[in-house]
C-alpha cells in the first residue's frame, strides 16, 4: 500500500497521538473555539454541502477550523470529503489528485477514495493523478486531524479525495480552470454522501485593520456563492488569499450540488493569538449549505 506520510507533524500540529488528540480537542473547547465538543451525527440527510477552513498551525487557526468541523459534525458526517488545497511550492501538475491508498497522521490512516480520484482525473482536463505533488504540502494534511477526531467520536468510516491546485493554473484562464474543476467534482461525486472542503488562509502579513477590510471583501463574494467575483475581487484588490482558486472551485461544485447560501462561522487573525496586530494572517470558517 502507498501511504502518504505527514509533512508537517511536529510543526503545524503535535507529533504524537495523545498530544495531537488533546490539541484538537482543545481547539474545540478552548479559547476562540466553539466552547465544547460537538454531538456527532452520523448518516442521514445533511444540509452542509461545503466548508471553507484555514490551514495554519493549530495554535493560530485551529479554533477557527473547529467552528467549521463542529457544524459539520452536528449536521452529519459524510462518507467522503473532497478536499481542495493550494500548493505553496511549485508542482508539475496544474491540479494534482492524490493516488495514494491512504494518508497518515499521528491519529492514524484515512483512506483515499481512489475510484473517485481516478474518475475526477478523467473528467477534468486540468487534472492528473500525481501523489508526489502532495508529499511536502500542508494545506490538505492539516484538515485531517479534525476529521479523524470526528470519525473516532462518531465511530464511522470516511474517505478523502485530496486535490492540490498548483500555481501553474495561472498559466490558463483561471476562471475556466475553476469552472471545469468545480463542475467535474460535482459530476463525479453526484449521488454520493460528500462534503467539499476548500483549504485557505486569507490576508497575509497585513495590519489587523487592513486584513479585516480586505478579507471582508473576499468573504462577501463567498457568501454570495459567486466564484467569478471572488477571483476578480481578490485579484483587483490584491488580497493575499492563498487558496482563492480552491475556494472558487469549491463554490462552483457546491452550487452544482445544491448549495444556495453560505454563512461565516468564525473569523479571526493570528494577531488574536500573538497580540501583535502589525502583521497578521486572516482565518475564516464558512459553511455552504442547501
Amino acid at each position: 500500500m502507498n501511504i502518504r506520510q505527514p509533512a508537517v507533524s511536529g510543526m503545524f500540529y503535535e507529533a504524537t497521538h495523545g498530544a495531537l488528540k488533546e490539541k484538537v480537542v482543545g481547539c474545540f473547547v478552548g479559547p476562540g473555539g466553539p466552547g465544547r465538543l460537538p454531538e456527532v451525527s452520523v448518516r442521514g440527510a445533511r444540509n452542509i454541502v461545503g466548508l471553507v477552513c484555514p490551514h495554519a498551525g493549530f495554535i493560530y487557526s485551529g479554533p477557527t477550523s473547529a467552528h467549521g468541523y463542529y457544524r459539520l459534525a452536528e449536521d452529519g458526517l459524510p462518507q467522503v470529503a473532497v478536499i481542495l488545497g493550494p500548493s505553496h511550492r511549485p508542482i508539475r501538475t496544474a491540479v494534482a489528485i492524490s493516488d495514494d491508498d491512504a494518508w497518515h497522521t499521528p491519529l492514524g490512516d484515512v483512506p483515499v477514495d481512489r475510484d473517485l480520484a481516478h474518475k475526477l482525473a478523467t473528467a477534468c482536463s486540468f487534472c492528473a493523478l500525481d501523489s508526489a505533488a502532495h508529499r511536502l504540502e500542508h494545506s490538505i494534511e492539516v484538515q485531517l486531524p479534525f476529521l479523524q477526531l470526528l470519525i473516532a467520536m462518531g465511530q464511522v468510516e470516511m474517505s478523502i479525495v485530496p486535490i492540490l491546485i498548483g500555481v501553474s493554473v495561472m498559466d490558463y484562464d483561471v476562471h475556466d480552470v475553476v469552472r471545469e474543476l468545480g463542475h467535474a467534482v460535482a459530476k463525479v461525486v453526484n449521488g454520493r454522501d460528500v462534503v467539499v472542503i476548500a483549504s485557505t488562509d486569507f490576508s497575509h502579513y497585513e495590519t489587523q485593520q487592513i486584513a479585516e477590510k480586505q478579507d471582508s471583501l473576499a468573504i462577501q463574494q463567498i457568501l454570495r456563492l459567486d466564484a467569478d467575483e471572488l477571483l476578480t475581487t481578490v485579484r483587483a484588490r490584491n488580497i493575499s488569499m492563498c487558496g482563492v482558486v480552491p475556494t472558487a472551485a469549491c463554490i462552483v461544485a457546491c452550487r452544482d450540488l445544491g448549495a444556495s447560501e453560505a454563512h461565516t462561522l468564525n473569523y479571526r487573525t493570528s494577531g488574536d493569538v500573538t497580540k501583535d496586530y502589525s502583521q497578521v494572517v486572516g482565518y475564516a470558517s464558512i459553511e455552504l449549505t442547501k
